[in-house]
């Protein structure tokens, strides 16, 4: 199998995540992330009050959090355009004042803040961005197709379920014997994987690059699984999915869908498009630099509906499409898999 050599990310554990004011679990991406798949890591929490997201960790202050071994503060919420609230910044300060390291997957930078720099300096703190290339130097993309196989999870809207399905995905063909590896591409995924390209920071030249460098050749019987980002029908990241979509070049796409959302969270006023239409759009755009992409099936998250209605949605959702349709919180993801490998000549190992 090939191997990515990405800078390194040695974050030192355990972890304290970093709830600040948040109360939408939407907009606790990366610490659910980080719970659900890496539960061992995170060790307490860090909330402004009690009436904000609990997590379920042990409430503790940055004090207590170094005295009782925690090593870093993971800023785990994802505010609109990751930014850094001035309140964040200032409650981080403190945190590196008791002795801790932060990390953080937003737009703005740690190392960018002159107090946060000056306060790791002095207090032996060490700061971790998330997102940037981290030291790559990032191609142009080529279009060249690549050795070995190839699916991205894509999505009708943002936090939608892309990286869980990709998880997922990688998780359960593993466990067939199917050479399989996930591919971050944001910053959850790449905290939890250890390593990636957080697509989004690229400049808009090179984002079909790096993913291209995200999935480089690969051995004929290899699937990378790769984590896509935002929404080809988002107002504001279409141009990150699309390129996303080109540079990886997929064999096969996986469609995801939240079952009782009508419109793009957080605006009301665009609907999401229906799932025919989603799937098509993406076959084509797809097709410039894979003309056999196929859709491989509909992941579609059931969480929003009452449990007596599960199984008719997914068989709701297969009738339309024609499609594999499963919720791989609730019933994992074979049924994606035995699509997938039927058609592509992979083998199990």
């Amino acid at each position: 199998m090939t191997q990515i050599h990405y800078p390194a990310l040695d974050i030192p554990r355990p972890y304290g995540l970093f709830i600040a004011d948040i109360r939408d679990r939407l907009d606790a991406k990366t610490a659910l992330g980080l719970l659900e798949w890496r539960p061992d890591w995170c060790a307490a929490q860090f909330r402004f009050s009690n009436d904000h997201l609990d997590l379920g960790l042990p409430d503790l202050d940055f004090a207590a959090a170094a005295a009782a071994g925690i090593k870093t503060v993971v800023v785990g919420g994802a505010p609109f355009g990751g930014r850094l609230p001035p309140e964040w910044i200032a409650a981080l300060a403190e945190a590196l004042r008791a002795g801790l390291n932060v990390a953080s997957g937003l737009h703005d930078r740690l190392h960018d803040n002159e107090l946060l720099r000056k306060l790791a300096a002095e207090h032996g703190g060490q700061l971790f961005d998330i997102r940037g290339s981290r030291g790559l130097t990032l191609p142009v993309a080529t279009g060249r197709r690549r050795r070995g196989k190839r699916v991205l999870t894509v999505g009708l809207d943002c936090a939608i379920g892309k990286k869980f399905t990709a998880l997922m995905l990688e998780r359960q063909m593993i466990a067939r014997g199917i050479n399989a590896t996930f591919r971050a591409s944001g910053q959850t995924g790449i905290l939890i994987s250890g390593g990636g390209i957080a697509i989004d920071s690229v400049v808009a030249d090179f984002i079909a690059g790096a993913a291209e460098l995200l999935s480089p050749d690969n051995v004929p019987d290899h699937w990378d699984v790769i984590e896509g980002q935002g929404s080809l029908f988002h107002p504001a990241y279409a141009g990150v999915s699309l390129g996303l979509l080109h540079g990886s070049q997929p064999d096969a796409i996986i469609l995801c869908h939240e079952a009782a959302r009508m419109h793009v969270d957080g605006y009301p006023d665009f609907p999401l498009v229906d799932i025919q239409t989603g799937i098509a759009q993406h076959l084509e755009l797809a097709r410039l630099t894979n003309p056999d992409v196929r859709c491989a099936g509909i992941s579609l998250q059931l969480s929003q509906l009452p449990k007596a209605d599960h199984a008719a949605a997914l068989a709701a959702m297969e009738d339309r499409t024609g499609l594999p349709c499963v919720d791989p919180a609730i019933t994992g993801t074979d049924r994606l898999i035995d699509f997938l490998l039927a058609d592509s000549g992979s083998q199990r190992g």
